[in-house]
């Protein structure tokens, strides 16, 4: 995936989920480290509300939709709260305001398990809202797998030519 290509192959979306869930295993770890220290009311609110907000209403409206086409409004919900630059601002006004504890480790727990248990990152407008296959992608894929199946030239070898007569 670059600039001029923003899509991923198998492997690279695999890659990327491997990063996500290195992090989530630092979190699940520090997590487990300051067990004791952990305020679990907050931690629970601050876990929970990121789905309550972000996805829920959106998973509902799009079981319950006919067509499930559902409101991009959804769509901007989910992205706004499972947003790490959103989540860091939480993070640091309740540092600010409330003060810096072991509970705000729920939100990059979240927010790492999301992207590297799941594969869940953030929800383009023109893709269902939940996980389906979509058939442009497949074309693509495929395409990408078949050419990459085919034999490559060696560099610097020279390529047959076919002359129209």
């Amino acid at each position: 995936m670059d600039q001029a290509n923003p899509f991923e192959s198998r492997n690279t979306f695999r890659l990327h989920r491997a990063e996500y869930l290195v992090l989530w295993l630092i979190s699940t770890g520090l997590l487990i480290e300051h067990f004791r220290d952990i305020r679990w009311l907050p931690a629970i609110g601050l876990f929970l509300y990121i789905d309550l907000i972000g996805y829920l209403p959106g998973a509902i409206a799009w079981h319950r939709s006919p067509n499930r086409r559902i409101s991009k409004v959804y769509y901007v919900l989910y992205n706004t709260m499972h947003s790490l630059i959103t989540q860091t601002v939480v993070l640091g006004l309740w540092g600010l305001l409330i003060g810096w504890e072991w509970a705000l480790l729920v939100i990059p727990f979240h927010l790492f398990g999301d992207r590297g248990l799941f594969g869940n990152f953030l929800k383009p407008f023109r893709l269902s809202f939940e996980p389906k296959p979509h058939p442009a992608y497949q074309a693509l894929s495929a395409a990408l797998d078949k050419r990459q199946q085919q034999p490559q030239p060696a560099a610097g070898v020279a390529q047959p030519t076919t002359v129209l007569r």
